[in-house]
């Protein structure tokens, strides 16, 4: 975290040819609410890792390497490089204040908030959920974001994805925005346009790349920087700098984070708008899919069906460990963790759901792709690639995939190797496995035909990862991937999507956008 602010303090005094007290400046009133970050006199000599050893935010622990992101400073006549800089730099400035980065909660403007993104990272449910059916009226904190929206949060048994109650006659007890009764004949409107329908509900079970993990870039590229780019980090921090709602398989608002939304649900939705609002992203960071499903608000006896896209893309490979290979999920642990979350699905899935296992990625594309380019920091001095940014993470063992954000060759195919043995257990699963109350498919992850489409479209490879981490896919990728998703279920699995609602035109003509999302 040092390193990331005194970089972006550094060069904002340098694209604006200001001091750095005044780019320290300029950087809180960027921020939402003034906040006083480091208030310590940095020259041109000193980067940033030097400086954030200095005041003693960065550390080398004995017996490890000294992890640095820049290059270290040329050697000088009286400086023998990195090692005399970092320590003396502490003699060379008098340090006025600081605040320390060791934690994100340190950070002034999140440090109310970290007790409630604490709890809701446990538990996976919306912090704000006054009848406690798992639906909030909440964007953030895992609330309508992750969840479709509440429309009645004081009634337990109104939320998005239940069979209506008496078909709606006199409230809206779904939340899909139809109810009521036809006076031209008497039919409640719920009965006339959803019975028979097929209704049905997605659901998401995934990692940080199902999330939407993104960190803007316009956050740490001055050139890009104003007041204007950081007006959404109050939010992003309490989504977990996740963005749900754009997301491939729950996504429902326009994309303000680049490219565009494309989703599993609003595709649902278009084809059948009984389906309104019922949506689960059930996903978070680092964590394993296995151990989400029980985190699932759906009532076997009262709630419609539901798809369940399993995606366990990356984080059974991935981890920051130097022995990575040790750290990685095994087949058998693979086996025993999905089939177990299967059977719980199966005691709380309403009869006639569908399951769909996704495939884990071929993480070799990222290195292929991004090693020699520069990431965001290094854009203005052309300094930082992405190969330095993966050492760095690496050296500090908080790299996102050790295995596949390496220079070693080897070790990024052996991870490939498991994650495609860890593929191959899912499709068994999907062949052998039976259960009572839903069907399931296994589909591998899409990334060479999302590859291949983004080509035809005129974009680069690059354009298809998050551009900060280097790791999860863009904004581009997740709505290019839900096409690609949805072509192979309409033409192999059609029973999935269920049929196309006649009366779609009917439903907007009278509820309009259905109270929107």
């Amino acid at each position: 975290g040092c390193v990331l602010v005194v970089s972006v303090i550094e060069q904002l005094a340098q694209w604006h040819n200001s001091t750095v007290k005044a780019a320290m400046e300029r950087l809180c009133n960027y921020i939402p609410g003034k906040y006083q970050i480091i208030h310590h006199i940095i020259d041109r000599e000193m980067n940033a890792d030097v400086v954030c050893h200095s005041l003693k935010l960065c550390k080398q622990d004995p017996g490890q390497p000294l992890c640095h992101l820049y290059p270290p400073p040329k050697v000088r006549k009286h400086s023998p490089g990195l090692f005399y800089a970092l320590a003396h730099a502490g003699q060379k400035r008098q340090i006025k204040s600081f605040m320390g980065f060791s934690s994100v909660c340190a950070f002034p403007l999140l440090a109310n908030l970290c007790e409630k993104i604490k709890y809701v990272i446990r538990n996976k449910l919306p912090f704000e959920d006054f009848d406690g059916d798992k639906f909030s009226t909440f964007p953030t904190l895992r609330g309508y974001h992750w969840r479709g929206r509440d429309c009645n949060d004081k009634n337990t048994t109104v939320y998005p994805g239940r069979r209506p109650d008496n078909w709606d006659v006199k409230s809206d007890s779904n939340c899909n925005g139809i109810w009521g009764v036809d006076p031209k004949d008497g039919i409640p409107y719920e009965e006339k346009f959803c019975k028979g329908a097929d209704s049905q509900g997605v659901v998401l079970l995934g990692d940080s790349a199902g999330a939407h993990f993104h960190i803007p870039p316009e956050w740490m590229t001055v050139t890009q920087m104003s007041a204007k780019s950081f007006a959404n980090l109050p939010m992003a921090f309490t989504d977990e700098l996740d963005w749900p709602q754009f997301s491939e398989i729950t996504g429902f608002l326009n994309s303000t984070i680049g490219g565009w939304t494309d989703s599993l649900y609003l595709r649902l939705r278009r084809r059948n708008r009984c389906n309104h609002r019922d949506l689960q992203n059930i996903s978070q960071n680092g964590m394993l899919t296995a151990y989400l499903s029980f985190s699932l608000a759906r009532n076997q006896l009262l709630d419609n069906p539901a798809i369940v896209i399993y995606a366990t893309i990356g984080n059974d490979v991935c981890n920051g460990n130097r022995d990575t290979l040790a750290h990685m999920t095994t087949p058998k642990e693979m086996l025993s963790n999905v089939v177990q979350a299967l059977r719980y699905l199966d005691s709380r899935l309403p009869n006639g759901s569908h399951v769909i296992l996704t495939g884990l990625v071929d993480g070799r594309f990222l290195w292929d792709n991004l090693h020699d380019r520069y990431h965001p920091l290094g854009q203005l001095n052309r300094d930082i690639t992405y190969s330095q940014l993966y050492s760095f993470l690496d050296c500090l063992q908080v790299s996102p995939c050790s295995g596949w954000l390496t220079p070693n060759e080897t070790l990024r195919n052996l991870t490939s190797e498991r994650a495609l043995q860890l593929s191959n257990v899912l499709k068994e699963i999907a062949r052998s496995e039976k259960f009572a109350n839903f069907d399931i498919f296994y589909m591998d992850f899409p990334l060479r035909q999302t590859a291949e489409e983004w080509h035809k479209m005129g974009g680069e490879p690059w354009q298809l990862i998050e551009p900060v981490d280097g790791f999860h896919p863009s904004q581009i990728a997740a709505a290019l991937g839900t096409s690609i998703t949805w072509q192979k279920a309409l033409h192999e699995w059609p029973q999935v999507l269920g049929k196309e609602n006649p009366f779609n035109d009917q439903i907007e003509a009278i509820f309009k956008d259905q109270g929107g999302h």
